[in-house]
C-alpha cells in the first residue's frame, strides 16, 4: 500500500458551529461516531468518496497547545517501522500506538518541524 494521506481531522471549539461552516461552504455531511461531538466527515458522493475527515472538540485551547490546523493521517502497512523511524529522524511520538476498535491501529507524531501526523494502520485499508 503507497503512505497515502487517508484522513483529516478538525480541532474545533464549537463543534456545531464548525459543523454548519462546513456544510453551508462546502456542502460535506457529518455523521455521529463515537462520543459526543465527534463526527465522520463525507466530503463527496459514492462515485468519488474523496478523502474521510473527522470533526472533534478541541482537547486543548488553541493557543495553549491546541491545534489550529486540518490535523492529516497517513495509512501505512507497518506501524511498527513507522513508529521506530520517528524519533531517530528528528521526530517526537506525541500519542503512542492505540487500537481503534474497527478501525485500526493509530499513533501520532510531531515531524521534524512540529507539524503534527497521525499514522494509521487500517483492519482494512481504504480504497485508493
Amino acid at each position: 500500500m503507497p503512505n497515502n494521506v487517508s484522513s483529516f481531522a478538525i480541532h474545533a471549539d464549537d463543534v456545531q458551529r464548525c459543523r454548519r461552516f462546513y456544510e453551508a461552504v462546502f456542502a460535506w455531511r457529518f455523521e455521529p461516531w463515537g462520543p459526543p461531538d465527534f463526527y465522520l466527515i463525507h466530503t463527496g458522493d459514492d462515485a468519488k468518496p474523496g478523502i474521510q475527515g473527522l470533526l472533534h472538540k478541541r482537547q486543548e485551547p488553541r493557543g495553549a497547545g491546541g491545534p489550529n490546523c486540518f490535523e492529516c493521517s497517513v495509512a501505512v502497512d507497518d506501524i511498527d517501522a513507522v513508529t521506530s523511524a520517528i524519533e531517530p529522524n528528528g521526530g517526537r511520538i506525541i500519542m503512542a500506538r492505540v487500537p481503534i476498535p474497527t478501525v485500526g491501529i493509530l499513533t501520532k507524531f510531531e515531524d521534524s518541524e512540529g507539524n503534527i501526523v497521525g499514522a494509521m494502520a487500517y483492519e482494512h485499508p481504504p480504497q485508493t
